[in-house]
């Protein structure tokens, strides 16, 4: 029987050498026929069907002619590599359910990663695709608002501009929406008012007409009138790509503009997470503001200064000649009204500074620069589970090649080629994720861009690939393969020639720990840092989403009107105001309306300084309050409860005695929690001065600017009593509908608007969306860092199962020996899991520490909660423990059902 065996083998083998191979000496073919018959027997003794065992060697054999290959005349082992990779390709195609799982697991990792650094590189590392982007620079010391963003007077510009020797070149600009309705309902355009040195400074090019000039910049417009360039998007959508865009008018706050230019479609502007649609002359702005116009006011803080520094100028040089010339612009540029001395000296002490601007301006920057760093170590986190389980994978795989090691160690392969092979499969393994992974990082960060946008808010990032974003993908490519690679690559290198055909599929436990089970130690103790990252960030976003906001937003349309355009004088403007609201007040549907300048959560506030008569004596920087402008209803329409006191009225008008109502906060900072009703309120900084206002109400305390924001002290007054203010360009009417989707009463609100005043430009916003707007950065860390937890915990514990599994396989006899003894089924389940709950447990105590030293980085991220926060880590602890508990049940009561006597007859 054996001797028919081998003929057989030998007619085989010798068959394929004529076919595919060179030709194979006698002894080769005698030796590679006797190997694969003995594991055909072999494998027909440990049970499996004749026609699997014949599989095996059959895999054998393409190994071992392989090895007969790479022996050929090294003038030819040039195409060495290219028969790993087939041979790799075959290894991979021969475990299809393996290689999807691994390469799914790899291409959400690579994908993830890519995508988020496609994030990163684009906000915070890629520079302006402008002529040498290392020569600008940004000033900096003027206004500084909540985003870390400088903004300076058009006073300070003109300073500037008069000192051109300080500069190699310079140009002002401030972002803005522009209507291009012409009445009612607003359409907008993203639009930036700049001077005219934009261009030059930049070294960037029209693709159609030209850019300004100096005579374009002039106040009320050039000799060619007002003019505007477009962007190549705002072409391509508006005019259809239209060649003969050039001397066509565009309509922009009701002004007729002449385009004169489109600017390349690569060119989206200074700011980095904006692209403009128009960009306008600044010598045009009082066209459209009147009288106005920011050109004219030293109090308004709008504009941005980038400068081009001179050949061979350093960014210290470039800061220590503004300096010198700092006193001379900030004695010309001094605030208008009567500033209190210490805001007076501290203005002209104030330091201006020059940094460097490569990378351009970026309001978002400071907002989602820490965010995206830290879910840029959540997935990098993620990507070496998914290593750690494609390890545990590869050396399962391993243990099942160990025969064909061995025949290759036994035909003369050295162990650096069997190296060479394993890691071959593994890069070949890693490319193919990392291919499916960029498609997924393309679609992942154009949808984490859409994310990010709102309403208001238009966020463009340049997410076009870059050596950057090739040479992380490259990187991390390589990084996987070798990753997951070295530990199949080392196993191989360890095989004693014939040793696996001896041990003929079967063996015990080594009884010592293994790197199977160091790698599921990692991955336990990386899972549990996600999944409290996830839960806390999770936790974040639901205390904010139900977070008390002291007003009810469910039913409430907000309703800005601008009067910019309409022919009224500024102090006509309110009454206009007040007869819409009126006219609104009278709709079906509509249950309250109310006035203001400043609506909740809008990221506005009004500040001021606040005396109280008989009040607690207060350091100058906690003597503030927030402020806001009201008319009658206004509490009522937000659900704002009135504690003590009374509301407003239709008698509190001009003439009548000053009133006001504050917040418990102010009662809690002022009085000392006393009641604040009767005190008396002075506006000792007012720049137009105020009448003492005396309280005759509390409400209770709501949010004002920003959820996260702590309830701040506010003091409302009545808006027929208030002599100054925000500017009434445009004021919000809040309306309460009767209906649960506001937005359906805007037609019929714009109808009783335009009843009114036809000029007025209408803009709808339910106040709902408005709060839900504001927590962007929230909802889009909780979602990655949730999903990737989740992610982390199924790796985890697919890995556990996978170890298990395979540890029990490997104790097979040993178990049927136990229950052949008597052993019950629930001793074989403890053994099995007993197991499985040390390695949770060392993954769990590496995971906590790790947990509570890495909190630290997360907590400016977090709301209403502690990094540290006992509950979570101890909850997420009990999450991973139950998983640990199913992955490893599994494989334990399978163990339990063996057949005592079949795993006897065939050990």
């Amino acid at each position: 029987m054996r001797d028919r065996d081998l003929r057989r083998w030998k007619a085989l083998v010798q068959d394929r050498a004529n076919r595919e191979w060179r030709e194979l000496s006698r002894e080769v073919v005698d030796e590679l026929a006797c190997h694969l018959a003995d594991l055909h027997a072999a494998a027909i003794r440990a049970g499996a069907s004749d026609g699997d065992a014949r599989q095996k060697a059959l895999d054998t054999l393409n190994a071992a002619s392989f090895l007969e290959l790479s022996k050929r005349p090294r003038a030819r082992r040039g195409g060495g590599y290219v028969h790993d990779i087939r041979i790799a390709i075959r290894q991979l195609a021969g475990t299809p359910v393996v290689t999807i799982v691994a390469v799914l697991s790899l291409a959400l990792g690579i994908g993830a990663n890519t995508a988020i650094f496609s994030l990163v590189n684009s906000l915070l590392l890629r520079a302006l695709p402008v002529k040498d982007p290392q020569q600008l620079a940004l000033l900096k010391g003027g206004n500084t608002d909540s985003a870390g963003q400088s903004s300076f007077t058009f006073a300070i510009w003109q300073e500037l501009q008069r000192r051109p020797q300080l500069y190699d070149s310079a140009f002002a600009w401030d972002a803005q929406r522009f209507n291009l309705a012409n009445g009612g309902v607003a359409e907008f355009a993203d639009g930036i008012w700049t001077t005219a040195g934009i261009f030059d400074t930049l070294g960037v090019r029209p693709l159609l007409g030209r850019t300004f000039t100096d005579a374009d910049d002039r106040r009320g417009g050039g000799s060619d009138g007002p003019v505007v360039v477009v962007s190549y998007a705002f072409w391509q959508r508006r005019f259809g790509g239209a060649a003969d865009v050039i001397g066509r008018r565009l309509t922009l706050e009701r002004i007729p503009f002449t385009i004169v230019g489109v600017m390349p479609p690569d060119f989206f502007g200074p700011d980095v997470g904006r692209r403009f649609d128009v960009v306008l002359p600044m010598g045009a702005e009082p066209l459209v503001r009147g009288k106005e116009s920011a050109l004219d006011s030293r109090d308004w803080w709008w504009l941005s200064v980038m400068v081009r520094l001179k050949p061979g100028q350093s960014i210290d040089a470039a800061t220590e000649a503004l300096r010198g010339v700092q006193p001379q612009i900030r004695s010309a540029t001094l605030p208008s009204g009567e500033w209190p001395s210490q805001d007076l000296d501290r203005y002209l002490s104030a330091k201006f500074t020059v940094v460097p601007a490569a990378t351009g301006n970026s309001p978002i920057r400071l907002r989602y620069g820490r965010p995206l760093l830290t879910v840029m170590v959540v997935v990098v986190l993620v990507l070496l589970i998914a290593c750690a389980n494609i390890a545990n994978l590869q050396l399962a795989r391993a243990t099942a090649r160990r025969h064909e090691w061995s025949v290759r160690l036994a035909l003369g392969a050295s162990r650096w080629r069997l190296v060479r092979l394993l890691l071959t499969e593994s890069f070949v393994l890693s490319l193919f994720g990392a291919g499916l992974g960029f498609l997924i990082a393309r679609w992942g960060s154009q949808l984490l861009v859409r994310q990010l946008t709102t309403e208001t808010v238009t966020v463009f990032l340049d997410l076009s690939p870059d050596w950057r974003v090739l040479a992380f993908t490259c990187g991390v490519t390589v990084a996987t393969a070798l990753l997951f690679g070295a530990a199949p690559a080392l196993r191989a290198a360890g095989v004693a020639p014939m040793e696996a055909i001896k041990e003929q599929g079967r063996g015990a436990g080594t009884g010592r720990p293994s790197v199977a089970s160091a790698l599921i130690v990692a991955q336990v103790a990386l899972s549990l840092m996600l999944v409290v990252a996830a839960a806390l960030f999770l936790r974040t976003f639901s205390k904010l989403a139900t977070l008390n906001l002291g007003f009810e937003p469910g039913r409430v349309l907000v309703v800005t009107m601008n009067a910019q355009r309409a022919p009224l004088e500024p102090s006509s403007r309110m009454a206009v105001y007040e007869r819409a609201l009126e006219a609104v007040q009278a709709l079906p549907g509509v249950e309250r309306a109310a006035l203001s300048p400043v609506v909740p959560v809008s990221g506005h506030l009004w500040g001021t300084a606040v005396e109280v008569s008989n009040g607690a004596p207060l350091a100058n920087n906690r003597r503030t309050a927030f402020r806001n402008q009201v008319t009658p209803g206004f509490f009522d329409t937000y659900g704002q409860r009135l504690v003590a006191g009374r509301a407003f009225t239709d008698r509190d008008r001009d003439g009548a005695p000053r009133v006001a109502i504050v917040n418990e906060a102010f009662a809690r900072r002022f009085l000392n929690g006393s009641s604040p009703i009767g005190h008396t309120v002075h506006l000792p900084r007012a720049v137009t001065p105020e009448p003492d206002m005396e309280i005759v109400g509390v409400v209770a305390d709501a949010v004002y600017r920003r959820l996260r924001d702590p309830l701040p002290p506010t003091l409302y007054s009545p808006v027929a009593q208030t002599t100054a203010g925000p500017s009434t360009t445009a004021y919000s009417m809040s309306v309460r509908t009767a209906s649960e989707s506001p937005a359906q009463l805007s037609r019929s609100i714009a109808d009783a608007i335009g009843g009114v005043n036809r000029d007025l430009t209408v803009t709808f916003r339910p106040l709902a969306e408005q709060v839900n707007a504001s927590l962007t950065q929230e909802r889009i860390v909780a979602m990655l860092s949730g999903f990737f937890g989740a992610l982390a915990l199924l790796l985890a514990g697919l890995g556990l199962y996978g170890v298990t599994s395979y540890a029990v396989s490997r104790q097979r006899t040993e178990i049927g020996i136990r229950m052949a003894l008597g052993a019950a089924p629930g001793s074989v389940i403890r053994l099995v899991l007993s197991r499985v709950t040390i390695l949770v447990a060392v993954g769990v105590a590496i995971g906590t520490g790790m947990s509570l030293w890495a909190s630290q980085f997360v907590s400016t991220l977090l709301y209403g909660i502690e990094p540290r926060d006992p509950a979570t880590l101890a909850g997420s602890a009990a999450i991973l423990a139950a998983s640990g508990a199913l992955a490893g049940w599994l494989p334990a009561y399978r163990a339990s059902r063996i057949d005592p006597a079949q795993v006897l007859r065939d050990s």
